[in-house]
């Protein structure tokens, strides 16, 4: 399994100049992955975009790992086009399966699933080899994607966490003032989308969800 830096999670939202721009800065600021999900592309535009997004992350910081959003093979023609750039693919319930993604994409590449529920989370688990991190949502209602799973609040996190076999990312309008007492949940990251990509200095909000999420793990119970 992949060794990651999941504190904060950036997942992007629509295309052009400025999210690439975002996307740079929330890097700098020390963002451990950022995800490109933009469901308006044709597959060749998504692949120029993608690949736009992880040239300008990787220049801000070198560490930041950059994955797609559900295509497969957009992470698989983007390694091909510019090896090193995009790291790999999270995927969703209905996606290609993680074995066959695992298969394509090789065995340094990172994969990530979709779960919310005790239910998908023993799913994931079945499957965990082939996994290196999952997302849990939503924590709160979100407008940018409706799972159809019932929110889970910070009470939520816990039992997946002493149940999951990787790694769990929350999701789901995640603010930054709600990350110190997510962190203490046991979760390995938070995953934010309008709350870095709709602000004006997406590096300052990452730095202080880094923080804040450092901060959290010591109140983690013993």
């Amino acid at each position: 399994m992949t060794e990651l830096d999941l504190r904060c999670y950036v997942i992007t939202a629509g295309h052009g100049r400025k999210v690439v721009e975002a996307a740079a800065a929330a890097a700098a600021g020390g963002a451990g992955i950022i995800q490109v999900r933009e469901k308006s592309l044709g597959a060749r535009a998504l692949l120029d975009f993608t690949l736009e997004v992880a040239r300008a992350v990787k220049a801000a910081n070198p560490m930041t790992r950059g994955v797609v959003d559900d295509f497969v093979e957009v992470a698989a023609a983007a390694q091909i086009r510019e090896p090193g750039l995009v790291d790999g693919v999270h995927l969703g319930q209905d996606d290609l399966p993680v074995d066959l993604a695992r298969a394509i994409l090789g065995p340094d590449a990172i994969i990530g699933l979709t779960t919310g529920t005790l239910e998908l989370v023993k799913a994931a688990n079945d499957v965990a080899e082939w996994i290196d991190y999952i997302g849990a949502g939503p924590f709160r209602p979100t407008p940018t994607k409706d799972s159809g799973r019932a929110p889970l609040g910070l009470e939520g996190y816990p039992p997946l966490v002493e149940t999951a076999r990787m790694p769990i990312v929350a999701i789901g309008d995640v603010q930054p003032a709600d990350v110190r007492a997510l962190a203490a949940t046991g979760i390995a990251g938070v995953a934010l989308v309008r709350a870095v990509m709709g602000v004006n200095d997406p590096r300052a909000v990452v730095e202080t969800v880094v923080a804040e999420f450092t901060a959290g793990m010591t109140k983690r119970p013993a």
